[in-house]
């Protein structure tokens, strides 16, 4: 399952990247804001967060104003490995050399047709592996010092 949330400052940019996800045949599964009004955006980072560590979801899409709020509430959960993307390169690269499973975007930063070709680019990337999983194994190791209570 694909997941994607966003707060207020994200609805208008979620809407356009949901069409996009539906257009290419994915499943996919939006956990809010649904309208204008002001929201907090830690509670839908918080949703999407959450279900993609417990596995409930491979990947998810998160949008608010900037981008900067969603990425800090989404790696606070074990296994999350959300990427604030800006470009086409920073959209490669936090898949190929990071994995990332969470996109996070900044709805008032970027045109709905950019958000559209970096998330493809994101989409349509491959982990290389290699050295890039044993960087991925070493922030595994410090979410399992962190719940242990060895950091």
């Amino acid at each position: 399952m694909f997941l994607i949330a966003s707060d207020h400052g994200g609805l208008e940019l979620k809407e356009c990247i949901k069409t996009y996800l539906k257009e290419r045949g994915i499943d996919v599964r939006d956990l809010g804001t649904d309208n204008g009004d002001s929201v907090d955006y830690p509670d839908f980072g918080e949703r999407v967060g959450r279900a993609v560590s417990a596995g409930e979801a491979e990947k998810g899409i998160l949008i608010c104003g900037t981008g900067i709020g969603m990425s800090m509430v989404a790696n606070k959960f074990p296994g999350v490995r959300a990427a604030l993307i800006w470009d086409e390169f920073t959209a490669r690269m936090s898949k190929e050399h990071n994995n990332a499973n969470i996109l996070v975007l900044g709805g008032r930063m970027l045109s709905g047709d950019k958000a559209r070709t970096m998330v493809g680019i994101w989409l349509d990337a491959v982990f290389e592996g290699g050295r890039h999983q044993k960087r991925l194994d070493k922030i595994a190791q410090i979410e399992d010092d962190i719940r242990a209570g060895r950091l």
